[in-house]
This record gives C-alpha cells, sequence and structure tokens, in this order.
C-alpha cells in the first residue's frame, strides 16, 4: 500500500493525516521545514512553471530584494527537474569553476563532477545564487542561451551588492528578467493555514461581503507584519508580532551592511545608510530630495542613493503623471511619492505594530500614508515584469491629485486610498472628467460596493468601494465590471 503523508502545522503541533493505496511514501507539506528550508508556496512558482513549458526559454534572471525568498523558490521549483544543480557565487571554488574557460559542454561535465552527481535523464535546472560577484559568469549566460538550449539556467544575487561602484551588464537579448517581491495578502493567507478565505476571495467580489469583518482583520495584520517571507512565516509559526522584530531588524542592518561594505566610504555609502535608517518614517509621502529629512545632503547626492536602492528593488520613487491617458509618461521633473518594498519594516522602524492590531480603519489609524504603502505594495505584487513602475496623477497647478493611477487593457484607471463619502472625492472627479473612462476605484476598509457618482460637471461614472484585501483582484474585477 502506497502512503500519502499530510502535514500540516496551523500552529506548532503537527496533525497527521494518513491515506492509502499503493507503495511508496509521498509527503505534502503545508509547514515550514527547517531542514529542508521550504516555506509555504509562493505565487510566482506558476510562472516559473510556465517558463519551463516554453519551448524559447532563455536563462532567467530573478530579480528581487535580499531576503525576499529568491534562494527558497528556486530551490523548490527545483523538484519538478531530474537534475537539479546549485551554486553558490559567494563560494570562491565555484567561482573559479564558472571562469575556467573551458567549452560549455564540458563546463557542464564540471558542474556535476564538482557536485559528485551522475546526469540523470531528462530535464536539467542549473541555478546560480550570487551571480553578481562573477561578472564572467554574467556574460556566461548567453552561450547558455546560444549552444544548449536545453538546459534550464536561472541565475539571482543580491542587487544592492553588485550595484555600487561595480559595472555589471546582462546579455541583451539572450536572457529573460522576472520579479520577486515580498508576500501579498492571498500569499500571506496561505502561509496562515487560511485556505478557506482564499476560496473567498477567488469568488465574485460581492460575495466577500460576509465576510468583510475577518478579512480586514487579517488584512491589518497583514499590513503589519508585511511580506518579508522569514517575517511571515515566523508570524504563522508564533501568531505573536513581536517575535518577528529581530527578523526586521537583521533586515534593516543587512541592507545597511551591504552599502558600506560595497561603497568603501564613499560619501555615496553615506547618503543611503542615512536614508535606511531616517527614510521608512517618508513612506507614502512625497518628498523633496535636496535636504531630504533635514540630512543636509544636497539633492544629486540624495538622487543617487535613491535610485541605487531602487536598483535594489529596496523602494520606489513614484512620479506623477498629468494625462489620464495611455501612453503613461513620469515627469520626473516634479516631486515624487516615496514607497518602500515592504510594509512590515516600514512598521517596525516605525514603531508602529501591535498597538494597531485591533483597528479595523486602517486609513484613520496610520493617517493614510501606510494604507497608500501597502495598496502600492499589493499593485506591485500582481506583476512579475521587472521594472515595472508606479505613478500617481497630479493635475498640475491645481492642487488635484490621485493617489494612484492603475493600467488595465490600455486604459488609465484613477485609485483613491481613502474612507469617507463621495463628496471627498474631488480629485478623483477632477480625473474622471478629463478621462475616456467611466469607471473609477476608491480603496478602504469599508466592504465591497459600487456607486453611481455625478462629477460636478455632470459626467456619470461607477466608483468601485474595494476593500484593501481585494486589491490583489483588481484585473479580474475591472474586466467583470466592463464586461457586466
Amino acid at each position: 500500500m502506497q502512503q500519502i503523508l499530510i502535514v500540516i502545522a496551523p500552529d506548532l503541533q503537527q496533525n497527521l493525516i494518513v491515506v492509502a493505496p499503493d507503495l511508496q511514501q509521498k509527503r505534502c507539506i503545508f509547514a515550514h521545514d527547517l531542514e529542508q528550508n521550504t516555506m509555504f508556496r509562493r505565487d510566482i512558482l506558476g510562472k516559473l512553471e510556465a517558463w519551463k513549458q516554453d519551448k524559447w526559454h532563455k536563462p532567467l534572471i530573478l530579480r528581487g530584494a535580499r531576503q525576499v525568498g529568491k534562494t527558497t523558490v528556486v530551490n523548490e521549483f527545483g523538484s519538478q527537474f531530474d537534475n537539479y544543480l546549485y551554486f553558490n557565487l559567494e563560494n570562491t571554488e565555484s567561482i573559479k569553476l564558472f571562469e575556467m574557460g573551458i567549452p560549455l559542454d564540458d563546463l557542464v561535465n564540471m558542474l556535476y563532477a564538482s557536485l559528485g552527481k551522475t546526469q540523470q535523464d531528462g530535464t536539467t535546472l542549473i541555478f546560480i545564487d550570487e551571480i553578481q560577484n562573477s561578472p564572467k559568469t554574467i556574460a556566461l549566460l548567453r552561450y547558455f542561451y546560444e549552444q544548449r538550449p536545453d538546459l534550464y539556467v536561472i541565475a539571482a544575487g543580491s542587487l544592492l551588492e553588485n550595484l555600487v561602484d561595480v559595472k555589471v551588464s546582462f546579455p541583451v537579448g539572450r536572457v529573460q528578467y522576472m520579479a520577486l517581491h515580498p508576500c501579498s495578502f492571498r500569499e500571506f493567507l496561505g502561509a496562515i493555514d487560511k485556505a478557506n478565505l482564499l476560496e473567498i476571495l477567488s469568488q465574485k467580489a460581492e460575495y466577500t461581503v460576509a465576510f468583510h469583518d475577518q478579512l480586514m482583520h487579517l488584512f491589518n495584520i497583514y499590513a503589519i507584519v508585511g511580506g518579508m517571507p522569514e517575517a511571515v512565516q515566523r508570524y504563522a509559526e508564533t501568531k505573536d508580532i513581536i517575535a518577528i522584530e529581530d527578523v526586521y531588524e537583521t533586515l534593516v542592518q543587512a541592507y545597511k551592511d551591504d552599502s558600506e561594505k560595497y561603497a568603501r566610504g564613499n560619501k555615496l555609502s553615506d547618503v543611503v545608510r542615512f536614508i535606511l535608517s531616517y527614510g521608512w518614517a517618508f513612506s507614502g509621502e512625497t518628498i523633496t530630495l535636496g535636504n531630504f529629512a533635514n540630512s543636509g545632503y544636497k539633492s544629486r547626492e540624495v538622487g543617487e542613493a535613491f535610485r541605487l536602492l531602487e536598483k535594489a528593488m529596496i523602494l520606489e520613487l513614484v512620479y506623477p503623471v498629468s494625462s489620464t491617458m495611455m501612453p503613461i509618461i513620469p515627469e520626473t521633473k516634479r516631486m515624487p511619492k516615496l514607497i518602500w518594498f515592504d510594509t512590515g519594516l516600514v512598521n517596525y522602524q516605525a514603531g508602529v505594530r501591535k498597538e494597531i492590531i485591533g483597528s479595523t480603519e486602517m486609513v484613520d489609524s496610520w493617517r493614510g500614508h501606510i494604507a497608500e504603502q501597502i495598496t502600492a505594495q499589493e499593485i506591485l505584487s500582481m506583476e512579475d515584469r521587472v521594472g515595472q513602475h508606479r505613478s500617481f496623477w497630479a493635475k498640475p497647478n491645481n492642487g488635484a491629485e490621485v493617489d494612484f493611477i492603475f493600467m488595465h487593457e490600455s486604459k488609465v484607471y484613477p485609485i483613491e486610498v481613502k474612507s469617507g463619502t463621495n463628496s471627498h472625492l474631488r480629485s478623483l472627479q477632477s480625473f474622471m472628467d478629463n478621462s475616456d473612462i467611466d469607471i473609477a476605484v476608491r480603496i478602504w476598509s469599508n466592504p465591497y460596493s459600487v456607486d453611481e457618482v455625478k462629477t460636478p460637471k455632470g459626467k456619470m461614472f461607477r466608483l468601485i468601494n474595494l476593500p484593501f484585501y481585494l486589491t490583489g483582484n483588481l484585473h479580474r474585477i475591472l474586466d467583470d465590471m466592463i464586461k457586466g
């Protein structure tokens, strides 16, 4: 008889379910396994599986901030291959191996030999981690594409490390990119064993109304914990916000150490460390670069540090646009909005955590800035394309401003993040008067609904009132509205 062992660990205890037909043992693990370094399933695995099925696949560069889960995800993905070869280029021996300068077929044989593995028939995945430590290995990726298209190759690295005083170029047209972001709310629900609520979120938006209080409470917890996989996993195991503080502390210190280690006393390092120490308090705010946070640093110095941190995917400067239609061109001469990559780190650095966990009105509790931060984070989690930027709308010279714009099917939709009545949506109405669409979005803490709204100029439009926890469904909800 085959035994199928399913291990489910909602808290710290394990429950075993044994089912029966046939001879071997299989495991389905929905919990953190420290020895195997497995975690809850990430949505990007589906994208990686599609890449595997693509006959025209190129070597894949997996981009993402430090500790966002790149290595864990690829290790899990590697189990789908007949041969999985993992190399970390923080190991000098591995660097020497890839930089031998021998024919590619011979190198592949050496890769197997170095790990003491015999090549099996079938598919092969080679994962090169921390590839920024060897520019020669980065250049080698083109030859994998040109000479060995039968192999699957993924490269990843800590981007902050390779962008300070190091010129590294990836082979143009010979590689493809995919971005890994912090966990979305859906992934968070999966981690804390709320499969029933995931099912609810997969239904029509109006069906969530009966579960609103429960979903909103969990979203508030998610917005405090954030989406860093280690923090999410720690919370899933302990259900204790305070227990994950050391995770945040270690992460922030690692980002600071990166800048110092690789900038070698350069002034750029000082500015980066300043931003990583004090910039969190400005999350969701429009900022000026010159004298940022009363630092005394010049606009050029601050701008360079921000660009570095953007490339490392730790933050984003979200610039305004004045158009309501495609194409959208950010106006980089105007003041940007600062959005960090993870709200958990923002909350930790701001000292805002457990004391607001019981709140259901996130906008009021967090004065709007964190509400914008988490909305931006959820919007970005829908994308796996590298270099995907968010924007907000600001009409020049009249003060009208909409928190975000959202591209769907070549149309531009406005998003306001707030509570209150329709009479307080003057900026949104101004956008709609200048737009050719008839749908707008308000993200708030109340249940899902749709209002008919008339602007002061007489234009009628539908306002989707979207609770925070449905932000990740926005593409599907807009499709339903347009078709329905």
